[in-house]
């Protein structure tokens, strides 16, 4: 009685232990079965015209890295994505809110979404990366969003980041005078990439 229950009970400890690896091996992606795919959703494409993003506020300079938040979302499939460039950038002084995953995939490099109190972060941001698209949302802080997409491949190199402390952001071709910019009332989806 006493070794068929050891049996039983081995048997069944090993078979949860199979279920466990095959669980993490499919979670992680080293087990693909068509049975569990885990497609991202993806976005409608936007045919309407594109939402207005304001240019930097008139004289507005740079915004020094350790006074700008920035929350890193991962919107590929790429494991650690947000993480790394989240430690990237806190190397160069930028204070990070969080990193998550995004809802959605995205297929372009980077968005960098904000309200109108945080333009002039977000273009302090925009020049740490190359060809980011601007987006503007109805927040009233001046925290960012850095949105990463299958695209993204890395920061610019500081050496290659033209922002002077002391100069001006210049506004980028496309973008409307910030006083005439009315934050929309839902976030937007459309996009404008930024001079980068």
């Amino acid at each position: 009685m006493h070794e068929r229950q050891a049996v039983i009970f081995g048997v069944l400890l090993a078979a949860l232990a199979l279920a466990g690896l095959g669980a993490a091996a499919i979670f992680t992606g080293s087990l693909n079965l068509p049975v569990f795919a885990r497609d991202f959703a993806t976005e409608a494409a936007t045919t309407g015209p594109q939402d207005p993003y304001p240019c930097p506020p008139a004289g507005s300079l740079p915004v020094p890295a350790a006074q700008i938040t920035v929350k890193v979302f991962n919107a590929t499939s790429r494991v650690g994505l947000a993480g790394a460039t989240a430690a990237a950038l806190q190397d160069r002084g930028f204070v990070i809110g969080a990193t998550e995953n995004f809802a959605v995939a995205y297929d372009g490099k980077a968005r960098i979404i904000f309200g109108t109190a945080g333009v002039a972060q977000a273009y302090t941001l925009a020049a740490h990366l190359d060809g980011p698209v601007l987006i503007l949302d109805p927040r009233t802080d001046p925290t960012v969003d850095l949105v990463l997409g299958a695209e993204f491949p890395e920061l610019k190199a500081m050496d290659t980041v033209t922002l002077d402390p002391a100069a001006p952001l210049v506004a980028p071709a496309g973008c409307t005078p910030f006083d005439q910019v009315v934050a929309p009332a839902a976030p937007a989806t459309t996009e404008t990439p930024a001079a980068g």
